[in-house]
C-alpha cells in the first residue's frame, strides 16, 4: 500500500499534482497520468483536509472516497505517496505565490507540477496556471496543464457524480467513476426485528463524511472484510417507516440466502440499482411480503447486471 501521510514526511523529489481528487474519475486519472509519466520523481497526490470549504464556510462536505478508500485505487494508478495537507485559517491566507514556494516546492519538493486547465488556489482563490509559470520560470520545475475533460453529457466532474447517486443512478455514476461506487460500514447492534420476522439484516456504521446515494431498497453486492467473495444482497438506505418512522436514517443489509454473524464485522456494500422507494406498510406482515419481493428482485438485477468501464 502507498502511505498517506503530511507534508512534513515527503521524501525524495516529487512529480505531483494537487486537488481534492473526490472520486478518482476519468478527468482525474488522466491528470494522474501526467503525474506518473515523469519517472524520474516520486509520483505524488496532495490534498487538503479537512476541506477548505469546511474551514472557511463551515459547510458539510461529504466524500465519494475518503482518505483511506484512495489509496489501493492511487496504488494502481502509479502513485506513491497520498499527502494530505492541513488545512486551516492560517493556511487559507497564504498567498498563491507563497504557497506554490513554501509548500510546492520547498515542502513537498516538486520538479514536475501537474494540475488542471481551471486549478485555483491560495488567498481567496487568486493563483491560477499563470501563477505557477510565474513563480517557477527561473527553476528546472516543469509544469503540465491537463485540459477538462468533457463527454457528450458535459464536464466530468465530482459534482456530476454526486447528482447521479443522489437520483440513484448507480450506472451512470460508475461509468464516471470508471469503477462501482461502494462504501464501507461496521456492522452494530440492531433492534433485530428484521431476525424476528425471517429477514436478519445487518445495521452498517458508516462514516459520517462518507456521501452516500439517495435514499430507497437497493440490488447491492456485500463484501465481508478479509474475503474477495461478494453476495447478493438487498440494501435498504434511510428511514425505517414501518417500524418507527422517527428512528434515525440507517443503512442496513440483508444478505440473500446466508446466515452468517456479523457483529463487528466491516463490510463493504456496492449498491448496483435502487429496486423501489420506501413504503410504510400497515403491518409487519405486509413488511415481509414486500421484502420477499425485493429479494426476488434483487436477484434478477444482479444475474443480469453487467456494467463495463
Amino acid at each position: 500500500m502507498i502511505s498517506l501521510i503530511s507534508p512534513s514526511e515527503v521524501k525524495n523529489s516529487t512529480s505531483i499534482a494537487i486537488g481534492s481528487f473526490d472520486g478518482l474519475h476519468a478527468g482525474h486519472r488522466k491528470l494522474i497520468k501526467s503525474v506518473v509519466e515523469e519517472k524520474q520523481y516520486s509520483p505524488t497526490i496532495a490534498s487538503f483536509w479537512p476541506h477548505p470549504r469546511e474551514v472557511l464556510y463551515n459547510e458539510t462536505r461529504l466524500r465519494l472516497d475518503l482518505p483511506y478508500e484512495k489509496l489501493p485505487i492511487l496504488e494502481d494508478l502509479g502513485i506513491k505517496q497520498l499527502v494530505l495537507i492541513p488545512f486551516d485559517e492560517a493556511l487559507s491566507k497564504l498567498s498563491a505565490e507563497r504557497f506554490v514556494r513554501d509548500i510546492l516546492i520547498n515542502q513537498l519538493q516538486a520538479k514536475n507540477i501537474s494540475v488542471g486547465a481551471n486549478f485555483k488556489f491560495g488567498f481567496r482563490r487568486s493563483g491560477d496556471i499563470n501563477t505557477i509559470k510565474n513563480t517557477i520560470k527561473d527553476t528546472d520545475i516543469k509544469l503540465k496543464i491537463t485540459p477538462i475533460l468533457e463527454d457528450k453529457e458535459g464536464r466530468i466532474s465530482s459534482s456530476r457524480i454526486r447528482d447521479l447517486l443522489e437520483k440513484s443512478d448507480l450506472k451512470n455514476a460508475s461509468k464516471i467513476l470508471k469503477r462501482p461506487y461502494s462504501f464501507k460500514g461496521k456492522v452494530i447492534k440492531g433492534k433485530g426485528i428484521g431476525k424476528n420476522i425471517g429477514w436478519p439484516t445487518a445495521n452498517l456504521e458508516v462514516d459520517g463524511r462518507k456521501f452516500l446515494p439517495g435514499v430507497g431498497v437497493y440490488a447491492a453486492w456485500t463484501t465481508i472484510e478479509n474475503s474477495n467473495k461478494k453476495i447478493a444482497s438487498v440494501m435498504n438506505l434511510g428511514s425505517q417507516p414501518t417500524i418507527n418512522p422517527l428512528l434515525p436514517s440507517a443503512v442496513e443489509v440483508h444478505l440473500i440466502n446466508k446466515q452468517i454473524n456479523l457483529y463487528g464485522l466491516n463490510l463493504s456494500v456496492e449498491p448496483i440499482e435502487k429496486l423501489r422507494s420506501q413504503i410504510h406498510f400497515e403491518n409487519i406482515d405486509q413488511l415481509s411480503i414486500q421484502i420477499k419481493n425485493d429479494r426476488d428482485n434483487a436477484l434478477r438485477v444482479l444475474k443480469a447486471t453487467k456494467i463495463k468501464f
